[in-house]
């Protein structure tokens, strides 16, 4: 029996294997780093909520400002969720026995919070204050993007560190006239003359220390 013997092309498979070796493994942490990052993996994340309240009509359509539902927003560091009564002071009179309305309806009635499913959610070791950014100038669409075109509303921005420290570290393209914080559509003549003016103005310093937003 003769011994089993490789083909001649197989000698050149040893050229590849450092190559291999090398550039491998740096591939993967590359992939793992892209694939794992807030960029890939939260943009765009739009969960199904219990009941199909659109913002595109709330917001958008009928003008209702982002307060009357986030009524904390202003003054704790959550926005808050709008309990069942908000919701019931229209729609008491307004499609009261719409079928898309049966989870407020039976909340109402139980006193049993609708369980909505949060969608800008940072992971626990992050500390934001949604007060000390509306109230110094930050409007929301800034961080939640054009929610009153959003019939069901997904995350627009990565929220990641990178994200947040290039907000602080130029505020100044982000900033607006207090008295327009929710609305969506205003935009600035000239952003940087405006932002440099509300920045002097409001006195407007973030830190970019760590203890900042890891408490």
């Amino acid at each position: 029996m003769e011994p089993f013997v490789f083909p001649k092309w197989t000698n050149s498979i040893k050229y590849l294997l450092l190559p291999g070796l090398l550039i491998g493994p740096l591939y993967v942490v590359a992939l793992v780093a892209y694939g794992a990052s807030p960029k890939t993996t939260d943009v765009g994340y739009m969960p199904t909520q219990p009941v199909p309240y659109s913002h595109a009509l709330h917001a958008g359509q009928l003008g209702l400002d982002c307060r009357y539902c986030h009524s904390t927003v202003e003054q704790t560091a959550a926005a808050g969720l709008p309990p069942t009564q908000t919701c019931m002071n229209c729609h008491t009179g307004i499609l009261n026995s719409s079928a898309k309305l049966q989870v407020v309806r039976q909340s109402h009635s139980d006193g049993m919070p609708v369980e909505w499913l949060k969608v800008h959610d940072l992971p626990d070791y992050v500390y934001f204050n949604h007060s000390a950014h509306v109230r110094r100038g930050v409007g929301c669409v800034s961080c939640h993007g054009r929610i009153d075109k959003m019939e069901v509303v997904y995350q627009d921005q990565p929220l990641s560190m990178g994200w947040c420290l290039d907000c602080h570290r130029a505020p100044e393209k982000h900033l607006r006239p207090l008295d327009r914080i929710t609305d969506m559509n205003w935009k600035a003549s000239d952003p940087v003359v405006e932002g440099r003016r509300l920045v002097e103005q409001m006195n407007i310093k973030p830190s970019t220390d760590c203890s900042t937003c890891h408490r």
